[in-house]
């Protein structure tokens, strides 16, 4: 009979211990067994994903649709409200930033001794300035266009305000 060098059985810890010195495998087997774990605990089949509204195709397809996905709108949100100022070269002024008050005087009143103006919107921010494409046609002054982030409600006041008042703004 062949002489056969001694068998040696060796215990778990060698195991791990081999396993330890080589980290590449360790984070590997770290990673696999983060990722199975994240797997068997997440959502199942059964509702809609998580992080879109109305799920997958196959899960809205199991929801009535007299359940729709409810979007309450938020009173504060913020939206971006283009405004013509009636002097350009006050809008060279502002910069990206900057905190606005808009002041709309009215056109078709005849301009009293203190001057008829309403405050608009209060600390609009300046979020553009875009360079004007090309000089005003015939030397009148068109004003200039500015960029400002306020409320919802208040883009509204500001759109319907430009349509018969001339714009203006004070720096904060």
């Amino acid at each position: 009979m062949p002489q056969f060098a001694p068998v040696r059985v060796h215990s778990g810890w060698y195991a791990l211990h081999r396993l330890v010195r080589n980290r590449r495998r360790a984070l590997a087997l770290g990673l696999a067994v983060t990722a199975a774990a994240l797997v068997a605990a997440g959502p199942g089949h059964d509702g809609p994903a998580h992080g879109h509204p109305g799920g997958s195709p196959h899960a809205r397809a199991q929801h009535s649709s007299s359940d729709p996905v409810r979007r309450r709108p938020t009173a504060g949100a913020m939206v971006s409200a283009p405004v013509r100022i009636a002097d350009a070269e006050t809008v060279r002024l502002l910069r990206p930033g900057d905190r606005v008050d808009v002041i709309a005087a009215d056109i078709a009143a005849e301009p009293p001794p203190g001057g008829e103006a309403q405050v608009v919107a209060r600390g609009a921010r300046v979020t553009k300035v875009p360079e004007p494409l090309e000089p005003a046609v015939g030397g009148g002054d068109g004003g200039a266009l500015v960029v400002l982030s306020v409320p919802r409600a208040t883009a509204a006041r500001l759109a319907g305000a430009s349509t018969t008042a001339r714009l203006a703004v004070t720096l904060w």
